[in-house]
C-alpha cells in the first residue's frame, strides 16, 4: 500500500491562479460541440462574443491543479484511477473575463477494502483574486481501484439521487466529434488517458476514452437548453455520477425528469444503450 487516508488528508495541493478571458469562454464552449450548427443562436451566444454568455461548468476547467493524484506525493496508483462523480455549486454566476485563485484539498476517504478500491473527494474553490468572491465550490469524487484498504472515513454514506422509474420529461441529444476528447484537453485536463492509446489500453480500454467532465459540460449545456430557457444563471448546482465511459464521436442523450425538489438527470450513450452519467440532480436559483 502506498498512501493512507491520513497522507491524503494531509496532501498539500498549491493554491493556482489564472486569467481567463472571454477566449477562453469560446473555446470551452466550441470543445463541448456548442454551436456545431451555426444558425443555432442559442448556441451561438455561448461562443461569440456579442450576446456572450458563459456555461456554468467553465468552472472545471479553471485554475485546475492538473493531474495532481500523479504530479503530487499522493502515493496513489494514478493509472488506474477513474474520475467517478462530480458536484459543482455556483455561488456566483462566473462573469466572460477575470482573475481566479483555485483553493484544492481532499476532504474525505471512502474506502472500499483491500482489491475493491477507494473513493477520494477532492474539493477546489474558485474565488475571484480581486474581490474575494466566491464563485463554485466542486467535489470531484475520484475511483481508485488500485488502492482499496488505505483506511477512510467508517461514518461516510455518499448520497445517490436515484432517477425516477418513469420515461424521462424532456430530452436533448447531442452527437460528439471523434476529436473531441483531444479538444477538451486545451481546457487543461491534460490526462493522457484522453489521448494516447498505450496508456488507455493499459488502463483496460480499446481506444482513449472521453473525459468525464466533457460529458459533464455537455449535460450542463443540455440541462440550460431544457430547463433554463437557455439562461445559465439559473442553474444553482450540479451532482451526478460517471458510470460508464463514453467514447469521442458518440452520440450522448440527456435525459430529464422534473420533480418538486429539482431536475434529475441522466446521460445515455446511444447505440449502446449504457449511461455515461447517471444519479444526476440539478437545482435551480429562485
Amino acid at each position: 500500500m502506498a498512501t493512507s487516508y491520513e497522507k491524503l488528508l494531509a496532501l498539500k495541493v498549491p493554491e493556482k491562479t489564472v486569467h481567463y478571458t472571454a477566449k477562453d469562454c469560446q473555446l470551452y464552449a466550441l470543445s463541448l460541440g456548442l454551436a456545431s450548427d451555426p444558425m443555432n443562436l442559442a448556441e451561438l451566444d455561448f461562443v461569440y462574443e456579442k450576446n456572450l454568455k458563459v456555461l456554468p461548468s467553465l468552472s472545471m476547467t479553471l485554475a485546475h491543479p492538473g493531474f495532481w493524484a500523479r504530479d503530487l506525493d499522493s502515493g496513489l496508483d494514478w493509472v488506474k484511477i477513474l474520475h467517478a462523480g462530480q458536484s459543482m455549486t455556483i455561488h456566483t454566476p462566473l462573469p466572460s473575463e477575470a482573475r481566479i485563485v483555485a483553493r484544492s484539498r481532499i476532504v474525505d476517504v471512502l474506502d472500499k477494502g483491500e482489491g475493491k478500491g477507494a473513493l477520494v473527494y477532492f474539493e477546489r474553490q474558485l474565488i475571484d483574486q480581486d474581490s474575494g468572491t466566491l464563485y463554485c465550490t466542486m467535489v470531484q469524487t475520484v475511483f481508485c481501484r488500485g488502492d482499496g484498504g488505505m483506511g477512510g472515513n467508517p461514518a461516510l454514506k455518499p448520497v445517490i439521487h436515484r432517477r425516477p422509474e418513469r420515461a424521462a420529461d424532456a430530452v436533448l441529444v447531442k452527437k460528439t466529434s471523434p476529436q473531441m476528447a483531444l479538444l477538451y484537453r486545451l481546457n487543461g485536463d491534460m490526462n493522457p488517458l484522453h489521448a494516447d492509446p498505450e496508456i488507455a489500453r493499459k488502463a483496460g480500454f480499446e481506444q482513449p476514452i472521453l473525459q468525464g467532465l466533457a460529458s459533464f459540460g455537455v449535460a450542463c449545456a443540455s440541462l440550460i437548453a431544457l430547463c433554463c430557457d437557455n439562461d445559465p444563471s439559473r442553474l444553482h448546482s450540479m451532482d451526478c455520477r460517471f458510470s460508464a465511459p463514453a467514447y469521442p464521436g458518440e452520440t450522448l442523450r440527456t435525459e430529464v425528469w422534473y420533480e418538486a425538489d429539482g431536475v434529475h438527470f441522466s446521460v445515455a450513450v446511444e447505440g449502446r444503450e449504457v449511461r455515461a452519467i447517471d444519479n444526476g440532480f440539478m437545482t435551480l436559483k429562485p
